[in-house]
């Protein structure tokens, strides 16, 4: 098929962009460069630098006609949508709403979307969340991610545009970005190896549900599936927290020093978590790399990063 990934520079659209490859599709990439790597563009795809909010993009669907569109293209930074929640909506709102009516009209056959479980379901009332629980965002970029899929059900109903959502948990693994919007497992990562102390935000007994970047990838590869629309969370179910993250890092890559604690962040969500139940109902999928498995992995590939 001939595929479009957008934010294909990126962690989770370059690591997408090579399996799609690996499976014989014709893949084109958009990106603005502005958090993507040029390295992590594969050289078989065809990579088209623009924003999703310019009309150059517009044209670029009108004539290459996409059967399938990844969007991972966002401002994904919540602290920053908390400071500008009008640029933050530009990008995730208008920006979506720019693929979404261009290509609608331009012979798409399928819409997948990254989504984020963690944010649209806030503060949850039960553990672990479904697709059903309560949607309560908290910040900006939650509802922005949240709007997008009531956009994807309104093109689904008025026009017939087959989507998926996939509201994933923490992604993790190489390419992760360790700076600006990066996970804890990439930012401790890149302290340890650059021998500074990682310094963990209250207790540590925070909770996230922490997702490795090739089960995010099947989970991608699943949703291509003809007889599933909607949303559906992508995660393992099982909660881990940043002490746990800090002992496992500091066993691979540190000097077995005890951690430092810092002030609590305000507001912080304590825990997150996702059933993936429905996901796996429906397709089969299910993550098969456990946390341990994913951290040596990760670290790993860091640590030969960060000795070339």
């Amino acid at each position: 098929m001939k595929i479009l990934v957008t934010g294909g520079a990126g962690f989770i659209g370059s690591n997408l962009s090579d399996k799609l490859l690996e499976l014989g599709h014709e893949v084109h990439i958009l990106d603005n460069m502005f958090s993507g790597k040029q390295e992590n563009i594969p050289a078989n795809a065809v990579f088209h630098k623009l924003d999703i909010i310019e009309p150059a993009t517009a044209e670029l669907l009108k004539n290459e006609r996409f059967e399938v569109i990844f969007h991972h293209a966002a401002q994904m930074d919540v602290r920053k949508s908390v400071e500008d929640p009008g640029f933050d909506a530009r990008v995730n709102i208008v920006g979506t709403l720019n693929l979404l009516e261009t290509a609608v009209h331009a012979g798409l056959k399928k819409f997948i979307f990254a989504s984020s479980g963690g944010t649209v379901y806030g503060e949850q009332d039960y553990f672990p969340a479904d697709e059903n629980h309560p949607k309560q965002p908290l910040s900006p970029y939650g509802i922005t991610k949240l709007t997008a899929e009531y956009y994807l059900y309104y093109y689904h109903k008025q026009f017939g545009l087959p989507y998926v959502a996939l509201r994933y948990a923490n992604v993790f693994g190489p390419r992760q970005n360790p700076h600006g919007e990066a996970g804890v497992v990439a930012i401790f990562c890149n302290k340890f190896l650059g021998k500074q102390q990682p310094v963990i935000n209250g207790e540590g007994k925070q909770t996230r549900d922490y997702v490795f970047i090739s089960d995010v990838v099947n989970a991608n590869i699943a949703a291509l599936n003809p007889n599933i629309t909607g949303s559906y969370n992508v995660g393992t179910g099982i909660e881990t927290d940043v002490n746990t993250i800090y002992s496992s890092l500091n066993a691979l890559l540190g000097t077995g020093e005890p951690a430092t604690h810092g002030p609590a962040k305000p507001g912080e969500q304590l825990r997150s978590v996702l059933s993936v139940s429905k996901l796996n109902k429906e397709t089969g999928w299910s993550p098969e790399i456990t946390f341990l498995e994913g951290i040596e992995i990760t670290a790993n590939w860091f640590r030969d990063k960060h000795t070339k």
